[in-house]
């Protein structure tokens, strides 16, 4: 992998973490520039995006052990882990949405969702998002 599709890649990764930022531009001015594929292109940012958003699954994970359900409780935390809760791993759907897919990882790793489920839909909603912005970008 080149030094473009290894920044697009980590760029796409630390994205989807706590921290701030966005790999959209980024994305987007690799498709424009052409020099790559587009699908490879698709492929490497949901790749690093997927396993950015899994990586806060996994410290909602390890959250768990260090504060249990009961300590959350009244904490205003109860209304978000309600509707992870109701709609299980299929809200990570939505983990791409700025904001809220962040926490909405984490809350899935902390209540245990399923590991697979959880990473393939993140995957589905994170990749989804790069494909309209590949479309939108005539790129696709």
């Amino acid at each position: 992998m080149n030094g473009e599709l290894w920044g697009l890649f980590a760029g796409s990764f630390l994205a989807a973490t706590l921290l701030p930022g966005g790999s959209e531009l980024l994305f987007g001015a690799l498709v424009l520039a052409g020099r790559e594929s587009p699908w490879l292109l698709l492929a490497v940012a949901t790749l690093g995006n997927t396993l950015g958003g899994f990586s806060s699954w996994l410290i909602g994970y390890g959250l768990a052990v260090r504060y249990p359900q009961r300590t959350l409780d009244g904490h205003g935390h109860a209304r978000a882990l309600a509707q992870v809760r109701r709609w299980g791993a299929a809200v990570l759907l939505l983990s791409w949405v700025p904001l809220i897919g962040d926490p909405l990882c984490v809350a899935a790793g902390w209540l245990r969702l399923g590991w697979l489920a959880s990473l393939a839909c993140i995957a589905l909603g994170k990749g989804g998002r790069y494909a309209l912005l590949l479309a939108a970008l005539g790129g696709g």
